[in-house]
């Protein structure tokens, strides 16, 4: 039983696992298994969803070659507030930096806004004397009588952990790191983070900001971590454990519990894998991935294989779908839109008399009011269920028997002021949510510049394939892929994620005046780094480099990527490099801007092990259509209509089979609704490919 690799995704409603071996024929050996969310210890959740999925394969923990874990947990926190006592210190006269941010409105004309407000409050933003200038140089030395005393304040005031970020310690990090060498001489048990360490960038607020956030949830992520190993170790593990980043690779628990903030989004990461994957194997360059759970919906435009990436992100955003109006993270990331719109998601009636969805959401406990454990308030799968779109004994493979009248009685009662029947209240939700996602799905598209002509939907998590068709629908995609193990795509990410790592670091050049030994230098530090961290879970695999710099034209506000070699640049590189940020500009405007030069502000490293490029799909002829297990009434939510949908198991198509909709497919973690005018196939991967 050697190479089983297992994944775990912890999200805000379920916690899914995969555990999966290579066959023979270039395949994989699948087990999953879906199981509650146990808030309160999410570990609980993971053990007792390894005991089912090991229990299914028949294998015990010593067969498990390897296990990879992501989850939600820290961006929770810091969107909950839920993280601990925080406390930075500062250069003294930037105390502030956190709470002036850049000074922008993300909504010019709202007179009463509402801004978002630093994780780390006033009183415990604590100045000391310490200044260098922009090149590193020490104007002022640290006052280290004065880092005494703030760590006496801390502790008086019961902080938990410390953030720590000086002026220009992107630069040169000496102050900084003889603050925590003070810091833990007074107080070894304090949790510190470093500026210097966690985001080496210029740019003060997104830097403060990105390290106050890493102390923030660093003694919840490190505690979390660590009781997961340990349950892990008695529970007869022995194999590795590696983390999901929120860049797409995968790292070291010992890295992922000193830089926690870099798995804010590694769920939904492992989702926007998942989809590059299958896209991958299908020869399908232009995709957007549709990743929704129990309390979130993930949008990603996968263009040439690859999912977007950016340097930096959003947390906990106040104004929705606005830029700005949330804490600012400078870290790698996989870039996507994420709203409070799941099976979850909480539906009511606001002010004006609409229905609203979310973003509130009933979580795993008490869940919507169908589960009957206790919850009161309909949320989107109640909603479902009263469609006719789920089987009240079959939800969740038969292991979780749902209520329509526990969801009749929640939707009448939260919705009845609108004098709609139950059913019709319902419609109403789906309808809401679905177009609450197709916004996001447009939103998205225009701020990356990108349309959905030719593209198509890949659909997966526990809601999915049964909104997918309606949302592609609506944004006007007529292909829609519902993989195997859709339910848990997350979790099967994971295992399709390479070991890798990235390393940024500013240095300020311009190319007339471009210093290439310091660039060489820098990178090749940067480049060692970066394989140290990746080298602790290579096992000796091939591993990629690549190399990028962040320019603009001089006395412009942001940057673009652009490729470097990799190797040690000579002149006729950087020649080569200044004419590749020309063409990168002129496809981003038009044209260049002749006569002006060009600085750089950061560079970036990323070492990761290669990923293995999927046998191509075995075209299949067509095959006889399934015979339906059952009918279901279901209310079809663009006509409002009521009919008999037949139901097809998916374990029973084979691979060319094709059946026209209305239909649902049913499996145990989710359902495919194949919609009025589309039809259902099934191709040589086991894929349900929906065409209208």
């Amino acid at each position: 039983m050697s190479g089983l690799r297992l994944a775990a995704d912890i999200g805000g409603t379920f916690t899914d696992l995969a555990l999966e071996r290579a066959d023979a024929h270039g395949g994989f050996e699948r087990w999953t298994a879906k199981v509650l969310t146990t808030p309160a210890a999410p570990e609980k959740g993971v053990l007792e969803g390894i005991r089912v999925v090991l229990s299914k394969a028949g294998v015990g923990p010593s067969d498990v070659a390897l296990f990879i874990h992501g989850t939600t947990l820290a961006t929770n926190a810091v969107i909950e507030r839920k993280g601990a006592r925080t406390a930075l210190l500062t250069t003294e006269g930037f105390r502030d930096v956190l709470a002036l941010g850049n000074e922008s409105r993300y909504d010019q004309y709202d007179l009463n806004i509402t801004l978002p407000q630093p994780l780390v409050p006033r009183r415990w933003r604590l100045p000391v004397p310490e200044r260098l200038d922009n090149e590193g140089r020490v104007l002022l030395p640290l006052d280290e009588g004065a880092v005494r005393q703030a760590v006496s304040f801390m502790k008086a005031e019961g902080i938990e952990s410390l953030a720590i970020g000086f002026l220009h310690a992107f630069v040169n990090p000496a102050h900084e790191r003889r603050a925590a060498e003070i810091v833990r001489e007074e107080w070894p048990e304090i949790s510190v983070s470093l500026s210097s360490e966690v985001s080496p960038e210029m740019r003060e607020w997104e830097r403060f900001s990105t390290t106050a956030a890493n102390a923030y949830v660093q003694p919840l992520m490190m505690g979390y971590l660590h009781r997961l190993k340990a349950g892990l170790a008695e529970a007869g593990f022995s194999c590795p454990l590696y983390l999901m980043l929120s860049g797409g690779g995968l790292t070291t628990l010992e890295t992922a519990a000193r830089f926690p903030i870099r798995l804010v989004e590694s769920g939904p990461a492992g989702g926007a894998i998942f989809s590059a994957f299958v896209a991958r194997q299908k020869g399908w360059d232009r995709v957007l991935s549709f990743d929704m759970g129990g309390t979130t919906a993930k949008v990603c435009l996968i263009d040439d294989f690859a999912p977007q990436t950016a340097r930096s992100f959003e947390v906990a955003r106040i104004g929705r779908f606005k830029k700005g109006s949330g804490l600012p993270l400078r870290i790698p990331v996989i870039e996507m839109v994420e709203i409070g719109a799941g099976g979850g998601s909480i539906a009511s009636v606001d002010a004006l008399g609409r229905i609203q969805v979310g973003p509130e959401s009933a979580g795993a406990d008490p869940g919507p009011a169908c589960y009957g454990r206790g919850g009161s308030k309909p949320a989107v799968t109640d909603a479902n269920l009263l469609l006719g779109r789920y089987d009240p004994a079959s939800f969740a493979g038969g292991a979780m028997p749902l209520h329509p009248g526990a969801a009749a009685s929640a939707m009448n009662a939260a919705l009845g002021t609108l004098g709609l029947e139950p059913p019709m209240a319902a419609l109403g939700v789906v309808e809401v949510v679905d177009e609450n996602m197709a916004n996001a799905a447009r939103v998205h598209a225009i701020e990356s510049g990108k349309g959905y002509d030719g593209r198509a939907v890949i659909a997966f998590g526990g809601g999915g394939p049964v909104h997918g068709y309606r949302v592609a629908e609506k944004i006007g995609v007529n292909r829609l892929l519902v993989p195997s193990g859709a339910g848990v795509g997350s979790a099967i990410g994971f295992l399709r994620a390479p070991v890798g790592y990235e390393v940024v670091r500013s240095l300020y050049q311009r190319f007339r005046s471009f210093d290439v030994a310091a660039v060489n230098a820098l990178l090749a530090e940067m480049s060692a780094e970066a394989r140290r961290v990746v080298a602790e879970g290579a096992f000796g695999a091939a591993l990629v480099e690549r190399r990028i710099a962040y320019m603009r034209y001089v006395g412009q506000g942001h940057e673009i990527a652009v490729e470097l070699p990799v190797k040690a640049m000579e002149a006729a590189d950087v020649a080569a490099v200044r004419a590749a940020y020309d063409r990168e500009y002129a496809g981003f405007y038009d044209r260049p801007v002749p006569g002006s030069d060009v600085e750089i502000l950061s560079f970036a490293v990323t070492v990761a092990t290669e990923v293995e490029t999927p046998p191509p799909v075995a075209e299949v002829d067509a095959a006889p259509g399934p015979s339906p297990i059952r009918h279901q009434a279901v209310r079809d939510t663009a006509r409002g209509e009521v009919s008999d949908w037949p139901v097809y198991d998916r374990a029973g198509f084979a691979p060319g089979a094709t059946v026209p909709g209305p239909c649902i497919v049913a499996e145990a973690e989710t359902s495919t609704l194949v919609g009025p005018g589309w039809s259902c196939r099934m191709d040589g991967l086991g894929y349900l490919e929906l065409t209208r």
